[in-house]
């Protein structure tokens, strides 16, 4: 748990008033099986503020807590404040490009999430979609792995990841997922348009509902022993696939 140590919020009073402040927080846990009304109160706000409630085992809290004294309670603060998807459009937009977008599919490791953010903000992408559960989300660590990216990238955090791949669709977003068996290769596939590139998890890679929502499921090439690259490394080169791709474009 110490990836947590120096972000955390302990104790029923300062979490809620960290919530009626308004401050970024990324998670807030919850002892399990605790009927006490105060903790209740803020598992409620922490949700209608749109933060994730995670209920968890109490030595868990106190294997987080640096003060020992948790109560219960322990949020874990964000780097920076989640946008939503109509910021990533509003980006693209006004740079007049067409929408560049990365989807993590249940990237748990905050070192790899923030070397996705760090390559997607400097390849140009207009934002990042995460799903709310079994997923990094913006904590100090990430802030830092990205070099300052998440500073500059709307990072959007959703309920439900197939749901938001639906709604990119309906607004003319073609998806693209990575996948060591997909069938079309990085460098014969258009990736020149409006679409979202969807990286999956660490250990599974993509999920099964994701997958069925990807137009294309694109591979890279893979001239070793090895079967896989890493989940941000494979985010880098495929983002700079669709930089050199789009930069070759003849300017309108």
């Amino acid at each position: 748990m110490d990836e947590y140590k120096n972000e955390t919020i302990e104790g029923r009073n300062a979490v809620t008033e960290a919530l009626r402040a308004g401050r970024a927080l990324d998670k807030v846990f919850i002892a399990r099986g605790e009927t006490d009304r105060a903790l209740a109160f803020v598992a409620a706000k922490a949700r209608s503020a749109g933060v994730t409630v995670v209920e968890c085992d109490r030595r868990k809290l106190d294997a987080m807590s640096v003060t020992k004294a948790h109560q219960g309670v322990i949020a874990v603060c964000a780097a920076a404040h989640y946008s939503s998807i109509d910021d990533i459009f509003a980006r693209a937009s006004e740079r007049g490009e067409p929408p560049l977008i990365v989807a993590c599919d249940e990237i748990s490791d905050p070192h790899n999430f923030g070397a996705i953010i760090r390559s997607a903000e400097c390849a140009g992408a207009h934002g990042v979609i995460i799903p709310k559960r079994r997923s990094a989300g913006l904590t100090a660590i990430v802030d830092k792995t990205s070099a300052g990216a998440a500073e500059h990238l709307p990072v959007v955090r959703v309920p439900n990841l197939p749901a938001a791949l639906d709604e990119l669709k309906r607004r003319g977003v073609w998806i693209y997922g990575t996948a060591a068996e997909g069938s079309s290769p990085m460098w014969s596939t258009d990736l020149t348009g409006s679409l979202c590139l969807v990286i999956g998890s660490e250990g599974e890679g993509l999920g099964r509902l994701v997958r069925e929502k990807c137009d294309f499921l694109v591979s890279i090439p893979l001239l070793g022993r090895v079967s896989s690259l890493n989940a941000s490394a494979a985010a880098a080169v495929l983002l700079y696939e669709i930089v050199r791709q789009r930069s070759a474009e003849p300017k309108k």
